[in-house]
Order: C-alpha cells, then sequence, then structure tokens
C-alpha cells in the first residue's frame, strides 16, 4: 500500500516545481543550464586529465623498465665473455666467479623482462583508456559549444518574444482606446471634443434663425447700401453732379419738412445745391 504522506510530498514538490518553472526569469535558467554543463565538462576533462596522466607515467615506467632489462642483459653477456677469458687463462675460481655473477644478473632480466611485460599491458590498456577519454572531451567540447550557441539563439528568441509581447500590449491598449492608470482614454477626449463641437454648432444655428439674428442682419444690410450710397455721393462730388438717393437707401440729411415715408415711396430727394465752385481769376494779358 503506497504511503500517504509520501505520494503527498511527491505531489507538493511537482507542483512546486511547476510554479518555479512557470514564474522563472528565462534568462536565469538558461545560465543555470550553460552553469551545468561547463560544470559537467570540467569533470570530464579533469577524469581524462587524469587518465592521460596515467598512461604517460607508465609509459615513463615501461621506458625506463626496458633499460634496466638492456643493462641487465649487457651485464650478464659481459660477465660470461669475461668468465670464458677466466677459464681461458686457466683461472678457473675466477672463471666461476663470473659465471655466478653471469646467473645473477640473468636472474634478475628475467623478473626484470617479466615487469617489463605487466608494464606493456598496463601501458596497452592506459593507451586505450586515454583515447577513449580524448574522445570523450572532445564530445563535450562539441556540446558545450553547441549549447553556448543555442544559448545565444535563445536569448535572441527571448528578446524577440518580449519585443512581440510589447508590440502587442500596445496594439491591444490601442485597440481598446484605453490608456493605463488615470490619463482619459482617447475615446473620452474625442467625445468631449465632439460634445463641444456639437453644442457650438447648435448655439451658432440658434444665433441665426433669432429675431435678434434678423435684426442684426438687416441693420447690417442697411449699413451696407449706406455704404454704398455714400460711395456714389462722394464720386458725384468729384464729378460735379448731385446723386439722388434710390428707394430703399437710408438719407444722409432731410430737409426740414421731409418725411421718411417719402423716401419709401421712391420720391426722389434733391441735395441742397453744392457750394460754387470760386473762377479761377484771369491775369491780365502784358501783366
Amino acid at each position: 500500500m503506497p504511503n500517504p504522506f509520501v505520494k503527498l510530498w511527491k505531489y507538493l514538490t511537482a507542483s512546486a516545481n511547476a510554479k518555479i518553472d512557470e514564474k522563472a526569469d528565462p534568462k536565469i535558467q538558461i545560465a543555470q543550464a550553460i552553469e551545468s554543463e561547463q560544470q559537467r565538462h570540467q569533470a570530464l576533462a579533469n577524469q581524462a586529465a587524469a587518465v592521460l596522466g596515467n598512461q604517460r607515467q607508465l609509459e615513463m615506467r615501461l621506458n625506463r623498465q626496458l633499460g634496466e632489462v638492456e643493462k641487465l642483459q649487457a651485464s650478464a653477456r659481459q660477465a660470461l665473455v669475461l668468465a670464458d677469458q677466466t677459464r681461458a687463462t686457466g683461472d678457473e675460481p675466477k672463471a666461476a666467479e663470473y659465471e655466478n655473477a653471469a646467473q645473477a644478473f640473468a636472474t634478475q632480466l628475467v623478473a626484470a623482462e617479466q615487469s617489463m611485460e605487466d608494464l606493456k599491458r598496463s601501458h596497452d590498456e592506459a593507451l586505450q583508456a586515454a583515447e577513449q577519454a580524448r574522445s570523450a572531451v572532445e564530445t563535450s567540447r562539441m556540446r558545450l559549444q553547441t549549447t553556448l550557441a543555442e544559448r545565444t539563439k535563445l536569448m535572441s528568441q527571448l528578446e524577440q518574444a518580449k519585443m512581440q509581447e510589447h508590440v502587442a500590449a500596445s496594439m491591444r491598449q490601442v485597440n481598446e482606446l484605453s490608456a493605463p492608470g488615470n490619463t482619459p482614454s482617447l475615446a473620452e477626449v474625442r467625445d468631449k471634443i465632439e460634445a463641444r463641437y456639437a453644442n457650438a454648432l447648435g448655439q451658432a444655428e440658434l444665433a441665426q434663425s433669432s429675431v435678434e439674428g434678423r435684426m442684426i442682419e438687416v441693420q447690417k444690410a442697411t449699413l451696407d447700401v449706406a455704404g454704398a450710397s455714400r460711395l456714389d455721393q462722394i464720386r458725384a462730388s468729384m464729378g460735379g453732379e448731385t446723386p439722388a438717393v434710390t428707394a430703399g437707401a437710408a438719407p444722409v440729411a432731410l430737409d426740414k419738412g421731409e418725411s421718411p415715408a417719402a423716401i419709401e415711396e421712391g420720391q426722389t430727394v434733391q441735395q441742397p445745391d453744392a457750394a460754387p465752385v470760386a473762377e479761377p481769376v484771369k491775369r491780365p494779358e502784358g501783366a
């Protein structure tokens, strides 16, 4: 029967891990993954270095043992030569001593050769281990380079994702016409402007259709006609003529006893005679 406490603990752990992964910063997670890969590669490189060091050490020992074997072989051979030479001179005891020395060298030679064979086997195994270590380190190095390249790609994608999220948020705010915080939205400002514009148009329309507006229009028309009549008078006076005031025009000056009704009926009102213009004095001839 499964333990409920263990099951609950596993569930809580998995839930906490899921929440942490959901809230975690992708940059931190990428950095953690890179650091873990670098540590693993460094540990493998250290192990490979130890294997290569052991192989180098065995190689040096094998070279020394090979030199020792060659030295023992030369010593045993030299002892046999000396024994033969001494026996040829008739010194048998001395020759026996040389033979005993040659035997001792031969015994040491056998032991040295056996040790050399053991070292050769160990060296061969170390060579294979070193080759495997080199291959493992190379594979780890390539994987680390791939991971670093992937980090650059992921960081670029992360920045692009952030930019796209920012653009999407901005577009969403524009589409919703809502501004964050206490700032009025564009729609609210537009509604206020449209309301003020509509009120202004309505007030202008009411002013134009009111009695006061009509009176102002009549006064303006009267002033326009009077201005035109006055301009005709000025032009006529410049030419020595007396202009007449037509119907509908406001008189400039009325004689005593004249009524505005006469002007409205179309009667012509004569203006007072203009002042006589002085004739130029002719100078006598010969003056």
